[in-house]
């Protein structure tokens, strides 16, 4: 029998990684940052050692098919762990949020080639960071390139670029003429200068400050889109929003991990004579049960996106994807924002409920998961996401349609449209 004429099966794709797999290969690292974390706040030391401990455990890589010598993780597990991560430290799971974006539009929208430039990339450990917001006095866009020679310079300052100062990747935007431009760019290019000027109560060690470029020379390949008309459908803005909720639901681990750390410790307690173990007053074990309440609460919340999330990257996948799956899944991402913001925030709150005055140490800095939580809360103010969330709910707009602030202007009132199907996980399982 000539082997070479036996017809072979075709190529199955590689199986994403076990729950357990997973958990073998980053709690250890988690564990380590986790150690770490109080004395980071209280030095304000920037955590470019963990961060160089989670390139080499390949977490940069986690989203990055295994075809592409990725890990090939789902949404929902990439998610759980970012959640453990903050839980460690919310600051690593928050300035990764633009190599996780950026990424996460590369697997979705871009061509082969585009995947084989970056994937190997990322794969070896590159890290990517988002320079896109400015101080300006509008919401504009100041920063320039311009034609020179065969290449372009960038001129121009950003703010809050976060994870930018540990990232070996840059990506920015800017305007060519009156056009907007998407950039990617090596961060150490000869005019690039990324400051650790970041003054934010909360989240400190993100490095959400400055980056300012002057006479970048770039080539037309560092140009990654040029923005004409209306922006393809996806779920990137709910991605996003679910990192940034990802960071929150991890403090409100966090808390419940100090509560129950102080008071097992504790031996005393208010209005009590002598030695006593506050671990069985009954109060006590209502308030850390509240908090185990509100972290499985923000937890649930996370989980619940992250499911719509891959059932949306299937349908994209399959070609049935549509505006009205990326809306219902956006809706879903800011209805969970609301909650989540507040669950987390509210555990914040009465964790010092467990300690009395020595609770408020500042060798203990437990007032650092409040602050984080705040401060990670206050990207894409709630309020505006609740407006466009009534809007929609009434009157069937989709929240790119009502802008970020004020509603769209209406010339006449019309009738409501009909109820609309807000439950993603039902319509794309």
């Amino acid at each position: 029998m000539n082997i070479d004429r036996i017809p072979l099966p075709p190529p199955q794709p590689p199986q994403a990684p076990s729950d357990a797999e997973l958990a073998a290969r980053f709690r250890p690292v988690f564990a380590r940052i986790a150690a770490g974390a109080l004395a980071r706040e209280q030095e304000r030391r920037l955590p470019f050692e963990e961060v160089e401990w989670l390139r080499a455990a390949g977490f940069g890589a986690l989203r990055i098919p295994q075809a592409w010598g990725g890990i090939g993780a789902s949404l929902p597990q990439f998610f759980a762990l970012l959640v453990e991560l903050a839980a460690a430290d919310s600051n690593l799971a928050h300035l990764l949020r633009g190599h996780f974006s950026f990424l996460e539009s590369r697997l979705n929208h871009e061509d082969e080639a585009t995947r084989a430039f970056w994937f190997p990339k990322v794969v070896d450990g590159a890290l990517i960071g988002y320079a896109m917001a400015e101080q300006t006095a509008g919401s504009t866009i100041a920063t320039t390139i311009t034609r020179a020679g065969n290449g372009w310079r960038l001129d121009g300052k950003k703010f809050y670029s976060t994870g930018t100062l540990y990232a070996d990747w840059i990506v920015a935007t800017a305007l060519d003429g009156a056009q907007v431009v998407s950039l990617a760019f090596p961060a150490t290019l000869a005019g690039v200068t990324r400051l650790d000027d970041w003054d934010g109560f909360g989240q400190r060690m993100t490095a959400s400050g400055t980056t300012v470029f002057e006479d970048v020379a770039l080539g037309d390949e560092h140009i990654v889109r040029r923005f004409d008309g209306k922006p393809p459908g996806g779920y990137h803005k709910a991605f996003l929003q679910l990192v940034l909720l990802a960071s929150i639901g991890g403090v409100g681990r966090a808390v419940l991990q100090d509560a129950v750390a102080f008071v097992r410790r504790k031996t005393r307690a208010f209005d009590v004579a002598g030695e006593s173990r506050p671990r069985h007053d009954p109060l006590v074990q209502r308030v850390v049960g509240r908090l185990a309440s509100l972290s499985y609460a923000a937890d649930s919340l996370v989980a619940g996106v992250a499911r719509s999330l891959e059932a949306a990257r299937a349908r994209i996948v399959d070609g049935s994807a549509d505006d009205a799956l990326f809306t219902a899944t956006e809706i879903e991402a800011f209805q969970a924002q609301q909650v989540v913001i507040d669950l987390v925030l509210q555990a914040s709150n009465l964790l010092f409920e467990v300690g009395g005055a020595s609770a408020t140490s500042e060798a203990r800095r437990l007032d650092r998961h409040w602050r984080n939580a705040r401060t990670a809360a206050s990207h894409n103010p709630a309020i505006l996401r609740e407006r466009m969330i009534g809007d929609y709910h009434l009157n069937g707009t989709a929240p790119a349609q009502g802008g970020a602030g004020a509603p769209p202007a209406r010339e006449e009132e019309t009738a409501p449209p009909a109820p609309v199907d807000v439950q993603p996980r039902d319509a794309v399982t």
